[in-house]
């Protein structure tokens, strides 16, 4: 898989564009707000300034009578350098009569303190009205203009301005009403703005190459992960189940690795389960198949004599028999299975039934000269299928006496523990070895010593009592000491009946 092709890569790339476009937007908002603030803070500054400037302007003015003579341009003159202010006095009307023009040169240098520049100054004579706009607002509820303008108001540049109206009272008692306007420099806010975008930017960038780089290693790895699934996957569309898929990745919920390392565990066991079933009945079908072959066809080329075909015939019978037993006990596990299989429930002895079963083995018994313990116990009823039980009790027994040593004992045990219904048949004899006992309930599974004792015995009992037991809730468990015992134990629990239906089981005795 191309590393491009990814899913991963295409979810890497919206979210590295949506980040930028993020981080771009956030950037912009910031510069805008903090250079607004920073702008707020001059004006409020520039206010402050002229509030000052204002205020010895109308102590002169007071004094003498004047806004030209030598205390006022130099007053004028300090704040206009100092403070990098243009400052315009405008007369009640609006039109301006004092500008930074208007000064005397010699009469500032005059001072040792000042020295004015020779730069080109527009007097008050030619500086237009004052703005309609900015003395509108003056004259409304606010006082005053404070503003950020860039209407070309002095000159092709914005600037802060500050204006205000005072009614100032000259020497003589006369209230004279004037308009002041300040006009400071933006290079500051400009100056700022550019250092924010700088820093701004700056730290957007590392942010979007610190993004990059830890989301390009989360990509890479799972990307690597997603590759992995692929090939691991398209190895078990092939049957090869070698690799697992790792569950310690960062970002994929383990459950869904073990769900799938499950599932090919599953399909693994499964398929070597469909090997050994096709292996274990076409050994089983093969067997009698070519016993009742090769009889046939002795009896058909003579080489039977007539006088032994009888003989033979009865052999074939059972052969036949035995692949009848033999396809009907696969049947039976088939709909055990699929569950097709629906008991009929009803009131059942268990006793009797194990009474009735050993009944049809006395011959056997008494070829082995066997004990029998546990037959008069109390009887033990519980709701079954009685056919389908005593099917697993004839298989338990059969067992039990095929393995029980000569002159053994056999002990039926009946009990109600817990809510559960226990029938345990246990034998004497050789037993079972540990790792007999794990596969002792598998389809077809034979012991060493079953072989040489039951060539005829197909290995289904066992592997089908118990899916009868698990379709009555309950369980079916096997103890044995090797060399001294084999016990069987049932265990199903009571289930409530009501018209021969199960309407309301429970599990273990315990109600849903």
């Amino acid at each position: 898989m191309n590393y491009k092709e990814s899913s991963y890569h295409r979810q890497f790339k919206f979210a590295f564009i949506t980040i930028i476009s993020v981080l771009v937007f956030i950037s912009v908002i910031l510069v805008m707000i903090t250079s607004r603030i920073y702008r707020n803070s001059e004006l409020d500054s520039l206010e402050k300034t002229g509030g000052l400037y204002i205020d010895m302007f109308a102590d002169e003015y007071r004094n003498s009578g004047q806004i030209s003579n030598q205390t006022m341009q130099k007053l004028h003159y300090k704040f206009s350098n100092e403070e990098k202010l243009k400052i315009y006095i405008y007369d009640k009307e609006g039109k301006c009569i004092f500008a930074e023009g208007d000064y005397d040169k010699n009469l500032i240098e005059a001072d040792n303190r000042f020295s004015v520049s020779s730069k080109t100054v527009v007097p008050s004579s030619e500086v237009k009205d004052l703005d309609t706009e900015i003395k509108k607002e003056i004259n409304g509820k606010k006082k005053k203009y404070l503003k950020f303008d860039s209407r070309n108001l002095l000159k092709s540049e914005p600037y802060l301005l500050y204006g205000t109206k005072k009614t100032f009272v000259n020497n003589t008692g006369e209230r004279d009403r004037m308009y002041i306007l300040f006009c400071g420099r933006t290079d500051n806010i400009n100056s700022f703005t550019l250092k924010i975008i700088i820093v701004v930017s700056v730290m957007s960038l590392a942010v979007i190459y610190l993004f990059y780089v830890l989301l390009s290693r989360r990509t890479k790895k799972l990307t690597k992960y997603e590759y992995d699934f692929l090939r691991v996957s398209e190895m078990y569309v092939k049957g090869d189940f070698s690799e697992t898929l790792s569950t310690d990745i960062d970002g994929i919920p383990k459950e869904i690795t073990q769900c799938v390392n499950a599932l090919a565990e599953n399909l693994k066991n499964s398929e070597e389960a469909s090997k050994t079933f096709i292996a274990n009945v076409s050994h089983e079908l093969r067997t009698p198949i070519t016993t009742v072959g090769g009889f046939v066809s002795g009896i058909l080329d003579g080489t039977i004599p007539k006088s032994r075909q009888n003989e033979y015939l009865v052999i074939v019978s059972k052969e036949i028999q035995r692949l009848k037993i033999l396809i009907s006990s696969m049947l039976n596990m088939t709909k055990f299975e699929s569950g097709t299989m629906t008991p009929n429930f009803r009131e059942t002895n268990l006793t009797d039934l194990v009474i009735q079963t050993v009944l049809m083995f006395e011959k056997k018994i008494d070829e082995k000269n066997l004990d029998i313990l546990g037959l008069d116990s109390q009887r033990l009823v519980a709701v079954a299928d009685a056919d389908l039980m005593q099917q697993v009790i004839y298989n338990l027994v059969e067992n039990a006496v095929k393995f029980v040593n000569h002159g053994g004992t056999l002990t039926f045990e009946f009990e109600k523990v817990d809510g559960m219904n226990c029938v345990s048949i246990k034998n004497t004899g050789e037993g079972l070895r540990d790792n007999e006992i794990q596969q002792v309930f598998d389809r077809f599974y034979k012991t060493d010593a079953s072989r040489g004792k039951d060539a005829a015995g197909l290995g289904l009992g066992l592997a089908i009592s118990r899916k009868i037991v698990h379709l009555h809730k309950g369980h079916i468990v096997v103890k044995s000491v090797y060399g001294e015992y084999t016990k069987f134990i049932i265990q199903i629990p009571d289930l409530n009946i009501n018209n021969g239906n199960d309407n309301e089981r429970t599990d273990y005795g315990r109600k849903r």
